[in-house]
């Protein structure tokens, strides 16, 4: 069968979206100029503005009048401030999660966990720790820590597949209600890089959280990395106190004059 050469404005199209890919063009990045990609890919002004259009109506690219044609940034708004778990989460972003487990079973409380996890020593632990992909791509991994004697048998459920924070509220009836949360910018380690496919030195972020139920008993201890390249953060900041009450509070003319 013959074969047909690519469009050149196609090739031009992967050249540029294998940069992307790579690294070497980052979020946010300007491209170079049309004559400049003309003179790169040695091609005519209408191909490589027909690949740079391509590239636009598939988002990853955008252009700005006036200012040029940037990398789109690709990574995916997670909220800073609702305890919801990264399936559910993902899925407003018709997303698809699934996990690769690495580690699920049972294990004693250390010094550490009995902090954490305010049980006593030796306690039984229920440890799962996974990679989660999103639409089949490494994006997180997780160690997360439950007290047995609120999740008895909860290891025999496949999570691979299933949302730990489902299963706990519709089988054990035991909600996550409120959580503290602690986030480090951090280089991948060997281990975290080999896992979630990462060139080293890679940036990852770093979670430490304490979930808690109603009750305010301890339901999970969790430690993970996200890569940094895929995700951004987002909260709603208000203003604690009334602006009278302390920063913009206008002093006395007296006090000012002593």
């Amino acid at each position: 069968m013959e074969q047909h050469a690519k469009p050149l404005y196609q090739v031009v199209s992967e050249s540029i979206l294998r940069q992307i890919k790579s690294g070497e063009l980052k979020p946010n990045d300007r491209l170079p100029s049309e004559s400049d990609l003309c003179e790169i890919h040695s091609a005519g002004r209408n191909t490589v503005r027909r690949a740079l259009n391509k590239l636009v109506d598939e988002g990853c690219l955008k252009t700005i009048p006036g200012l040029g044609t940037f990398v789109e940034d690709s990574r995916l708004t997670k909220t800073a401030e609702y305890l919801i778990g990264l399936t559910q989460e993902m899925r407003l972003h018709e997303k698809e999660v699934t996990s690769r487990v690495l580690e699920a079973k049972l294990i004693s409380a250390n010094p550490f966990l009995t902090r954490q996890l305010h049980v006593q020593l030796g306690t039984e632990v229920v440890f799962l720790y996974r990679v989660r992909e999103m639409d089949g791509d490494p994006v997180a991994i997780e160690r997360a820590y439950l007290p047995h004697a609120l999740c008895p048998g909860i290891l025999k459920f496949d999570f691979s597949k299933q949302s730990l924070y489902e299963t706990l509220s519709t089988v054990y009836d035991r909600r996550p209600y409120r959580a503290e949360q602690e986030i480090d910018a951090s280089l991948a380690t060997p281990e975290v890089a080999r896992l979630l496919c990462l060139t080293q030195p890679a940036v990852v972020l770093v979670f430490h959280r304490e979930t808690r139920l109603e009750s305010d008993e301890v339901i999970e201890y969790v430690e993970s990395e996200l890569r940094a390249d895929r995700f951004r953060f987002y909260t709603n900041l208000r203003l604690q106190s009334a602006p009278e009450d302390f920063t913009f509070r206008r002093l006395p003319v007296d006090l000012l004059q002593r």
